[in-house]
């Protein structure tokens, strides 16, 4: 039996555009990496390229459920002795960069560290208000909140 194996030079990449306002952000990165890696496409083969672009606007507008927005601790090091810093999910998202907050819930969601994954994650654009300037890929609205009333908040 044979399993047909996706190469890159016949996979036509896609482009979506998804709208992030009053999405839960967990759910979202999880379709978001989906996408990205392309294992909703039958011909899915794990060590090619096969997803789609992606585009997020108004990343500003996410929700967490529960009490994550006051909870969450986003964690990195600086790399001096004693230079671990953290900052709450509700910080990050009143500070100059709210994007951060969906890229990296979706890049801890794609495979760890190889130049696979890292192609994968340069697929996606996240934009914190409704502007974006990929127009002339004429990406496709995915309507994501409608799938599934958990999808949203609010």
């Amino acid at each position: 039996m044979y399993s047909p194996m996706a190469k890159a030079a016949n996979i036509e990449p896609k482009w979506i555009v998804l709208d992030a306002e009053n999405a839960v952000v967990g759910r979202l990165a999880a379709f978001i990496a989906m996408r990205l890696r392309g294992k909703y496409r039958p011909d899915f083969t794990p060590h090619a390229d096969c997803g789609d672009h992606v585009i997020v606007i108004n990343a500003e507008k996410v929700a967490f459920t529960g009490n994550k927005l006051s909870d969450k601790l986003y964690h990195w090091h600086t790399g001096y002795p004693g230079g671990i810093k953290e900052r709450t999910a509700g910080k990050i998202l009143g500070g100059k960069y709210p994007e951060r907050v969906i890229e990296k819930a979706v890049q801890r969601m794609l495979p760890k560290e190889s130049p696979l994954a890292r192609h994968q994650f340069a697929k996606l654009r996240v934009y914190a208000g409704p502007e974006h300037p990929h127009a002339a890929q004429t990406p496709e609205a995915v309507a994501f909140k409608s799938r599934n009333r958990k999808n949203a908040r609010g």
